[in-house]
């Protein structure tokens, strides 16, 4: 994909993608507001100490695919209560084990279709853009992008917390190696020691958006002028570097573990790390869409630190093709390494005119599943439901009713 293309393909899903002239309706374009079910803590029990004796996945097998889940009957109250209650595992080891409580449930409903794909991670022409310019990676949103010690990625999702894939510290059964001693990468400037100028939100949406819609363009543009020696080594000379904090503790939601959630352990793929220190980086709220594929345009957005391009940053968007009630399918190009992303998208907030950008899900990477007694390969994202928001919101501030009404 040449340079050209590739700049005016960009403008074009801008103004088809974002514009708000050209809105077929502003509902279409509004954060949607709904009450958040609670989830109390019920009771909390000590367990043994992890062994630490699993080793990472690149990616998973054996995944429920579309098909599959569309057979799945709705949960229970009961059983929602088990895969949402949670393993606490903290920095000396020790772990624990609670049970909640569901008030106010919502039902979910979301149509899906069935779509075929070849085993590949990178679908057709990559349209991966490496951010590895610190005046882009330094800024909202891609510096809410975290890099997790297992090699992982992961999303500041509060100063103190990191949304990310459950698999980049456990694999179902026990926690990984890296898990012992687990800390995040926040990207800083290797000049400043981390410090930078905070702008305003309305500045960081506007610098954002110049790099989202025209990342590729100019830069790549200029790059086959001949000047690509020295663009080299403006990109190294500003490359940025990672600040890294120890994790105080992590949570799980249950129904990740083997045996518990009846052969769906992909939908609950997510974990919680809280840090030992806040970082002074701007964070991402997290939102929900009970629909992806009925936005306009389905797109979604990540940025993750994939394994085939070391020390960038790498930013890409792409429409979702399928999806369930817990799971997005679709083929951003990624590679191992960006598991653990959060997936966002940027609509406008109820009664403003202000746009922002809010998690929906987090990638889990490239996943084989069983699709008519075949296994088949997908790029999947687990969705943030109102039970699993209300969730997260009791592991980030302590109280789910603090996120009641979104």
């Amino acid at each position: 994909m040449g340079p050209v293309p590739l700049s005016l393909l960009l403008s074009v899903l801008f103004l088809l993608c974002i514009s708000p002239a050209l809105s077929s309706g502003e509902d279409d374009y509004t954060w949607p507001q709904r009450k958040m079910p609670l989830v109390l803590d019920k009771r909390t029990v000590r367990l043994s100490a992890s062994s630490f004796s699993s080793e990472h996945q690149s990616e998973l097998n054996g995944t429920c695919g579309i098909e599959c889940q569309r057979e799945f009957p709705e949960p229970s109250l009961e059983a929602l209560q088990e895969m949402l209650s949670y393993e606490t595992m903290y920095e000396n080891g020790t772990r624990t084990l609670t049970s909640v409580m569901l008030q106010e449930v919502m039902a979910e409903n979301t149509s899906s279709s069935s779509t075929s794909r070849r085993k590949r991670e990178v679908y057709g022409p990559d349209t991966r853009f490496t951010i590895s310019d610190k005046q882009y990676s330094m800024k909202y949103p891609f510096s809410t992008a975290v890099k997790i010690s297992t090699g992982c990625t992961g999303v500041l999702v509060s100063p103190k917390h990191v949304l990310t894939a459950a698999h980049c510290i456990h694999d179902g059964t026990d926690y990984i190696k890296g898990a012992e001693k687990l800390s995040v990468g926040v990207l800083r400037d290797k000049k400043k020691g981390g410090k930078r100028r905070r702008g305003k939100g309305r500045k960081e949406e506007g610098e954002a958006e110049k790099v989202e819609t025209e990342m590729g363009g100019k830069k790549r543009e200029r790059k086959s002028k001949g000047r690509k020696s020295r663009n080299k080594r403006s990109a190294e000379s500003g490359k940025p570097t990672f600040r890294w904090t120890r994790v105080k503790k992590t949570q799980i939601p249950k129904g990740w573990f083997k045996g518990v959630s009846d052969s769906a352990e992909a939908d609950y793929d997510y974990a919680v790390l809280e840090l030992k220190k806040a970082q002074k980086v701007h964070h991402m709220e997290l939102g929900i869409i009970l629909s992806v594929k009925k936005l306009p345009a389905s797109r979604i957005h990540f940025s993750g630190f994939d394994d085939d391009r070391p020390g960038n940053l790498v930013y890409r968007f792409c429409s979702v093709s399928d999806e369930s009630n817990d799971l997005m399918y679709q083929q951003c190009d990624a590679k191992p390494g960006a598991s653990g992303a959060g997936v966002y998208v940027r609509l406008k907030e109820p009664g403003k005119r202000k746009w922002k950008r809010k998690v929906i899900g987090v990638f889990t990477g490239h996943q084989w599943v069983q699709v008519n007694g075949q296994q088949q390969d997908y790029n999947v994202a687990v969705r943030i439901t109102p039970v699993k928001f209300a969730q997260i919101c009791s592991w980030v501030h302590g109280d789910s009713s603090m996120c009641q009404n979104t």
